[in-house]
């Protein structure tokens, strides 16, 4: 059973990989053409992020809601496994892009490997648990199109003052809902996630050990993620005390 459903999911991987491909490539050789080298692969990464994001949270949503008996241990419909696939795809594409311009990015590197661990696992191992996973993709994703547009204008601030103001405006919001989702909507969805695991409900289709690992990784995701947001908290508080600083004197 496993080898017919992995073969029959190769057309949509391939289709997919070989979309966001196109996209990093036009992104790299035709939209940001102009910007300095050192910058062109970070900004064709958010390109082929952008059109992941927003767009698998849609899917993702879209499969969940069309799933009556959604839960934490029921089958994956076809849908949701394409939403999985999707999003396979992406990040297959992602690590690639990671491996042959910041190879020495441990963190992404393993971010990026756990991530498909996890998808791979409830797509082709037990096909079981897409509720769980694509809620945590949605809760994941929900701030992608303002990240990305915070990162390209992050890294265009120091030369470009239209990107300075756009990343001065768009902070403070940004910061607040990644916030809110990955500090209380995403540990909250974690703890029940866990609990009900937990409690054997689903150990007859998701064996202990996947949905142990699927918790941890999640777990760390989130932590890295907490503390990567209360960096930037603090760095924001120190260059709005340093402007006020200057307006007084």
């Amino acid at each position: 059973m496993e080898a017919p459903i992995l073969i029959s999911s190769i057309p949509n991987l391939f289709s997919f990989f070989t979309f966001f491909l196109i996209i990093y490539l036009v992104a790299y050789f035709i939209i940001f053409r102009s910007w300095k080298p050192k910058l062109r692969p970070e900004a064709s990464s958010c390109a082929i992020s952008l059109l992941h994001g927003t767009p698998a949270v849609f899917f993702a949503v879209t499969s969940l809601l069309a799933d009556p008996d959604r839960d934490f241990h029921s089958p994956n419909t076809p849908l949701q496994n394409l939403v999985l696939d999707y999003s396979i795809s992406y990040f297959l594409m992602d690590l690639t892009h990671y491996l042959i311009f910041y190879p020495s990015d441990v963190l992404f590197i393993g971010h990026h490997l756990a991530t498909l661990f996890v998808f791979v696992t409830c797509r082709y191992v037990v096909y079981h648990g897409a509720y769980a996973i694509l809620v945590l993709l949605i809760l994941a994703e929900v701030t992608s199109f303002i990240q990305n547009t915070w990162t390209l204008a992050n890294a265009r601030k120091s030369d470009v003052e239209f990107a300075a103001k756009v990343y001065a405006l768009l902070s403070p919001p940004f910061y607040v809902l990644y916030s809110l989702v990955r500090g209380i909507a995403g540990p909250y969805f974690v703890y029940r996630m866990f609990t009900y695991y937990l409690s054997g409900a689903a150990n007859n289709v998701i064996p202990r050990w996947i949905w142990i690992s699927w918790v941890f990784v999640v777990v760390t995701a989130i932590s890295v993620s907490i503390l990567w947001i209360s960096n930037l908290w603090v760095e924001l508080y120190r260059e709005r005390s340093r402007e006020l600083e200057r307006k007084v004197r």
